[in-house]
């Protein structure tokens, strides 16, 4: 029997998006599955409680679930370092690779890789997000060199309410950061309903769509030394980011 590719996702606990969209993604290749352990995350703010909810010991935990499992890699599929920092994310890898022994990456280190290798310093910043949440990601991305040149947000703060967000409400955010010509556009959130569009939106406006769902599948993949060319249908990133 051939190895399974078992990718091993840490979860927020009333994300109702991610699940069902990176299963659907890894459907179509044959032996990869995705497995998920949740904690929880209820309120994106930056208030003292919101903030609370990324506390290292309880992501840790869950990654420890996953490890049970045999997983090949663990992912925190989420974007709180936009916020946080992105030095959160690479102490939260360390602290999972030591607490488990098993390679670990997060949807924003699997972005910034991505925008890295493809040479993108200007992009649009599409997200659900209160204004001070993306003011918070468009500081942290400029201090690291990449330049938002054009955002576009709604205003959620409950975490719940971004997976209802309609995909119709996703393209007119994404049409009004397009018309800025950014270099990539990135749809910031691992609760909306953003990845299946990509090909859609790259056909129409000629810009490639990161989704942080899709790149943290990119990234688990590679990591797990599946060839991502074998994904199709989810856009360039799949095809193109080596």
């Amino acid at each position: 029997m051939k190895k399974r590719v078992l990718l091993g996702m840490l979860t927020p606990s009333s994300n109702t998006a991610l699940e069902p969209i990176t299963s659907a993604m890894v459907a179509q290749l044959p032996g990869v599955s995705a497995h998920f352990s949740r904690f929880t995350v209820t309120e994106i703010s930056l208030s003292n409680q919101a903030l609370g909810q990324f506390n290292l010991d309880k992501i840790i935990a869950a990654a420890k679930l996953l490890a049970d499992a045999k997983v090949d890699v663990i992912a925190w599929n989420g974007t709180s370092s936009g916020w946080l920092g992105f030095d959160s994310d690479r102490r939260l890898c360390e602290q999972i690779q030591d607490a488990t022994g098993i390679p670990a990456t997060t949807s924003v280190l699997a972005l910034n890789e991505i925008l890295e290798k493809t040479g993108v310093k200007q992009f649009g910043l599409v997200s659900p997000y209160l204004e001070d949440v993306q003011d918070k990601i468009v500081a942290n991305y400029l201090a690291n060199g990449f330049d938002c040149s054009a955002e576009d947000h709604l205003g959620l703060k409950v975490n719940f309410e971004f997976s209802e967000v309609s995909e119709d409400t996703l393209r007119q955010q994404i049409r009004e950061v397009a018309k800025q010509r950014p270099e990539a556009i990135t749809t910031f959130c691992t609760n909306l309903h953003a990845a299946q569009l990509a090909e859609e939106i790259e056909n129409e406006h000629g810009i490639p769509l990161y989704d942080t769902i899709s790149t943290v599948v990119w990234k688990s993949l590679k990591l797990a030394g599946y060839d991502t060319t074998q994904l199709k249908g989810w856009g360039r990133l799949f095809s193109e980011v080596n």
